[in-house]
């Protein structure tokens, strides 16, 4: 049974970093492609960053571009996403997921095979 679990979620100012972690368990991580999406109270699940199974490709949502780095490290079946000069808008909670899709959607909810449960990222102005 493939498990994801989030960490680092947390409270931060405005213009402050967080780097959020999600450990896979369960399976074979370096076959998943990785994505992190995020939910805010109301709004849909929307896609936040993506990489590659062997991290030679990332994505990135428009609104994070320059301001969030997402990076795996494949010995350690761990997903990172750094998350610097945050915003309130950017106040979610941070879920990560694993695609096992030959071709990688990375923007596409429904073609994640697996999520965790999420971690909170609360930014205050």
């Amino acid at each position: 049974q493939v498990q994801l679990v989030e960490s680092g979620g947390g409270l931060v100012q405005a213009g402050g970093s967080l780097r959020v972690s999600c450990v896979v368990s369960g399976g074979t991580f370096s076959t998943y492609s990785m994505g992190w999406f995020r939910q805010a109270p109301g709004k849909e699940r929307e896609f936040v960053a993506g990489m590659s199974r062997r991290g030679s490709s990332t994505y990135y949502e428009d609104s994070v571009k320059g301001r969030f780095t997402i990076s795996r490290d494949n010995a350690k079946n761990t997903v990172y996403l750094q998350m610097n000069s945050l915003k309130p808008e950017d106040t979610a909670v941070y879920y990560c997921a694993a695609q096992q899709s030959n071709t990688y959607y990375y923007s596409r909810v429904g073609y994640y095979d697996y999520w965790g449960q999420g971690t909170q990222v609360t930014v205050s102005s």
